[in-house]
């Protein structure tokens, strides 16, 4: 079997002490690349630094948190920007919109995301798409910006089925985590309805591990748990889960 975690920060601190082992986990359980969404500029260096350690298997991506969007948006953008024409990335983001934790930025944030749109656009990239408690808001930027070969990923997806479609449509694909495993998620039963050939596999490392791991650190190689929890709804194995998620994967990062 052989998987893709299309999002994991593995280069926080969290990992710090034992990143080496967490590959080797990964690695066990069949995950031949891991997808390493941005944050900020602060998190440029530590990433890049994992990716050099680990080519072929770590592929970075740039972009702004929408968390991380504040005051100086506009210097954290430019910064991006001369790492775009610096080198190749596998794909923008993490980008979006958040209005759960704050939404003094809500302007700034939609400006953001507007011009990170843009970068997807120029560079022919994937955009990894964060929209907490914003999914309708998210959904209507890249409506009004979409333009032929814009594509990418909602990230966490955890919206309902019209939203889903409405993603769908666009050309964008759904990211799945280990809020898939939750009982009381009800994301299990909306996914009946989600054809696979639009579902990709994702961690969010270190964040929303999955059940039996709830409220630990979590880790690329619990996307098998994730999986598992697929090959439950969609009624097949998880082998052919394995298969279908990671050439999805494929096609959003063009093999990057």
């Amino acid at each position: 079997m052989e998987f893709i975690d299309t999002h994991a920060h593995i280069y926080l601190d969290s990992f710090e002490d034992d990143i080496s082992a967490v590959i080797q986990r990964a690695e066990g359980q069949g995950v031949s690349r891991i997808y390493l969404p941005n944050i900020d500029s602060s998190s440029i260096g530590v990433m890049l630094d994992l990716e050099a350690e680990h080519p072929g298997y770590c592929f970075s991506l740039i972009g702004l948190h929408p968390c991380s969007v504040k005051e100086d948006f506009e210097a954290e953008l430019n910064i991006m920007e001369q790492w775009l024409e610096k080198r190749v990335f596998a794909g923008i983001g993490e980008a979006g919109t958040d209005l759960y934790w704050d939404k003094t930025f809500k302007e700034q944030q939609i400006e953001t995301l507007k011009i990170q749109i843009q970068w997807a656009k120029r560079y022919g990239l994937p955009i990894i798409l964060h929209s907490r408690n914003s999914l309708d808001l998210t959904i209507s930027l890249i409506e009004k910006s979409h333009s032929p070969g814009l594509t990418g990923i909602f990230h966490c997806f955890s919206g309902s089925l019209e939203q889903a479609e409405k993603i769908i449509e666009l050309g964008f694909y759904l990211g799945i985590g280990g809020v898939a495993t939750f009982k009381n998620s009800g994301l299990g039963a909306l996914l009946k309805n989600i054809p696979l050939k639009y579902i990709v596999l994702e961690t969010d490392s270190p964040y929303l591990a999955p059940v039996p791991f709830r409220g630990k650190r979590n880790e690329p190689s619990f996307v098998l748990y994730t999986a598992g929890r697929l090959a439950e709804v969609y009624q097949l194995s998880i082998e052919e889960i394995a298969n279908i998620t990671t050439n999805n994967a494929r096609k959003i990062f063009k093999d990057a």
